[in-house]
């Protein structure tokens, strides 16, 4: 039973019971069923799953094969009485194994599709030491034990060693999760352990891990989070970390699946490449999730400019490179080589300049064509800035981007790159006839957009693009009056205020037109759009903080009925938000953000807390609201990435319970980002899944080590555990 706390007047919205229909419905969709390909294998391997203590109920059975064209996983959850069914089986020979909290790793069983009588000798942990080798990074980092509260404001190295810009214990752990956590996964095997430091000969255990944090292709970054913290304290409590690790500590043990969560499928395969970082996968259109039936995966990898590519029914997968409209040569890139060497790469420019258009995330649009923010050159064009013509850049130029626009289609094999004055983060599809798409511009206090049907029909970039500052309606009149129109230094109350949200995510709402962002500006806050009927003059936004216990939103996304969800990655809470409930939407008392109390609702996630703290060790990069019921779980149930326990996490507002799908093997599943395609809305469970990927920036870090490629994970939901 997970926590659940709620903001006073808020209301709860009962989301669909947790029960797998054949055929579940796909919201107002006139779904069509996509023929189903016959090299889709219908074969099966089951059997039972016992230990000396009997049958084992609620562990993973997990198959793998080379066999195939890319390395291949299949993992299921054993029923009451220890039986596995894995289903859809190509045919290949697997080592099949068991993995479950409370046993250690058994040794692998031959098994083919139709052998049924499969039976796996599971083998009990001999200590809580060998059992909490599985144990996800959550759990692990559980036993880090920030600094007290009365340690806070720091006093600088001259005093406590804490830096004097940290305020709280709460901006301590904001800090941890919004800037080291934003990358990798913290707890697993290679961050709780100073093990393969060893041979550098450190005096001690905080000096190797100021020297840890200054290495390799993210070292510039993780050195300066590290100093935000006040690295002299911050070696201390690492420190403290892995040494009460390397003496035997062990978190408290996980719960095993239970319920509906050992009715979850999860195919795994590898793509990319040893070095890859894939910030995100799609798979098909979030308005209309039939797109793309049986198509292929795409990603993007972020340091090598490339589109990743996974056939599930061939199971199959390639890479192409992405273009930049300027010369490669003279596109710079924002991936410096290492400063210094790196414990597994050495010196070598992991994600150099050879492809510099660094992708980071890609949509799906109604024509099956991949969209993605890409950098297509250097240099701003001069239509974006002061003295253009462009009604945007008169009335708020942009004098910078540093990565625009482009799109995939599969039907030619070509990209188009497409420029935009605004810089481009993450995208999202409007369902509006237009299909416009929307950008959050993480530099700026930008929301922009193209139109895509004016795109398609003209190629006229400047001519489909616009943006909006966010400036709010402060004096209360209903309409925009500049705030940047009023002489220097002069205060004019009956103009409206310009504020500045730097905004990591972006959607468009499927109700009224708005669009919301998220902002990570501490403590957090979520930012409503209104671009009005002739914008950029009637851009209208609405700011609304975070409630007192939540800091840090991420990600946002919204349901069907327009309401807003966004994870709040730093304090583990998964947030409601409904616009409904605000007495108030503009005037002088809405600027700071606090004027409508009653719209929020925060859930709190499973999972240990930190050491001495009453916030979990979880980190949610992102969220994911299921509007058309692909999971089977119910319309418009809300996911959080469990990005630090190896999970996707669905939430039932109604109860506060979460749903716990983990992904055991490989440990490291680092995911940002998840999506849902229906391939055949007539065939039950097997025609429709969720889809995810492994999106850390040092794929070595997961379990295999260096050599070890990224992954993508399909999960489906069965009726029962013995589905087939």
């Amino acid at each position: 039973m997970s926590k659940l706390t709620r903001a006073r007047g808020a209301k709860s919205r009962r989301v669909a019971g947790l029960c797998v229909g054949a055929a579940a419905a796909v919201g107002a969709m006139q779904a069509v069923a996509a023929p189903r390909p016959a090299e889709i294998p219908d074969g099966y391997i089951s059997g039972v799953v016992e230990s000396g203590q009997g049958p084992e109920a609620g562990v993973w059975v997990i198959a793998e094969t080379t066999e195939l064209k890319t390395p291949f996983v299949k993992i299921v959850v054993t029923d009451d009485e220890g039986r596995f069914v894995l289903p859809e089986m190509p045919e290949a020979t697997y080592d099949v194994w068991v993995r479950g909290y409370g046993l250690a790793d058994s040794a692998p069983v031959e098994g083919r599709p139709g052998d049924h009588e499969l039976e796996l000798d599971a083998v009990v942990a001999e200590s809580p030491q060998q059992a909490a080798q599985v144990y996800p990074g959550n759990y692990w980092l559980s036993l880090l034990e920030p600094p007290a509260p009365d340690q806070f404001p720091g006093t600088g190295p001259r005093g406590n060693g804490i830096s004097e810009q940290m305020q709280s214990q709460k901006q301590w752990l904001y800090n941890l999760k919004s800037a080291c956590n934003f990358c990798h996964q913290l707890g697993n095997e290679i961050t709780r352990t100073l093990d393969h430091m060893d041979h550098l000969g450190h005096e001690s255990p905080e000096a190797a891990w100021i020297y840890r944090t200054q290495l390799g292709v993210r070292g510039g970054s993780m050195a300066g989070a590290f100093a935000t913290f006040g690295a002299q304290n911050a070696s201390r409590v690492f420190a403290d970390w892995t040494n009460r690790v390397a003496a035997g500590e062990v978190p408290p043990a996980p719960p095993r699946p239970t319920g509906v969560e050992r009715n979850v499928v999860v195919t795994l395969w590898d793509w990319g490449v040893e070095q890859s970082f894939m910030h995100d996968e799609i798979a098909t259109d979030k308005n209309d999730p039939t797109v793309n039936a049986w198509g292929p995966i795409y990603a993007v990898s972020s340091g090598h400019g490339k589109l990743t590519v996974l056939d599930p029914v061939e199971n199959d997968t390639y890479e192409l490179v992405i273009p930049t409209r300027e010369d490669p040569r003279e596109v710079s890139s924002r991936f410096p080589p290492p400063g210094m060497p790196s414990n597994f790469w050495g010196n070598e420019h992991l994600w150099g300049p050879e492809h510099p258009s660094d992708p980071h995330n890609p949509m799906l649009d109604r024509k099956g064509r991949v969209w993605m923010t890409s950098k297509i050159r250097d240099e701003q064009p001069a239509w974006c800035g002061r003295g253009s013509d462009n009604k945007f850049a008169q009335y708020y130029p942009l004098s910078f981007s540093n990565r625009q626009a482009s799109y995939y289609d599969p039907a030619t094999g070509e990209f188009r790159l497409i420029d935009t004055c605004f810089a481009t983060h993450h995208l999202q599809f409007d369902n509006d006839p237009d299909q416009t798409v929307y950008f959050n511009e993480l530099l700026g206090p930008i929301v922009g957009w193209i139109n895509t049907r004016e795109y398609d029909k003209t190629g006229d970039e400047q001519a489909a693009q616009g943006w909006c500052p966010q400036v709010v309606d402060t004096n209360g009149d209903g309409r925009i009056t500049k705030p940047w129109n009023a002489p220097d230094g002069e205060f004019d109350p009956s103009r409206d205020t310009e504020v500045r949200y730097n905004l990591y995510s972006v959607i468009p709402s499927p109700v009224d037109g708005s669009v919301w962002g998220a902002s990570e500006q501490f403590p957090g806050y979520i930012v409503r759009v209104d671009r009005g009927d002739n914008p950029p003059e009637t851009c209208i936004t609405e700011v609304y903080k975070v409630p007192e216990e939540g800091f840090d939103p991420r990600g946002i996304d919204i349901d069907s009925n327009g309401v807003v969800w966004t994870a709040l990655a730093g304090s583990s809470h998964l947030a409601r938000f409904d616009r409904a409930q605000c007495d108030v939407l503009n005037g002088p008392e809405t600027l700071d953000g606090t004027h409508c109390e009653a719209g929020w609702t925060l859930y709190e996630t499973d999972g240990p807390n930190f050491a001495g703290t009453d916030v979990p060790a979880d980190f949610h990069y992102y969220n994911w609201v299921d509007q058309h019921d692909v999971s089977g779980l119910g319309a418009d149930t809300p996911f959080a990435t469990g990005s630090n326990s190896d999970a996707l996490l669905a939430l039932d507002p109604e109860s506060g319970d979460w749903l716990t799908f983990r992904v055991p093997y490989p440990l490291g599943f680092y995911h940002r980002g998840l999506d849902g395609r229906i391939d055949d809305p007539e065939a039950g469970w097997k025609g429709r899944a969720l889809y995810a990927n492994y999106g850390t920036h040092l794929v070595w870090h997961i379990e295999g080590g260096k050599g070890t490629k990224g992954k993508l994970a399909r999960f489906q939901i069965r009726p029962d555990p013995l589905a087939h």
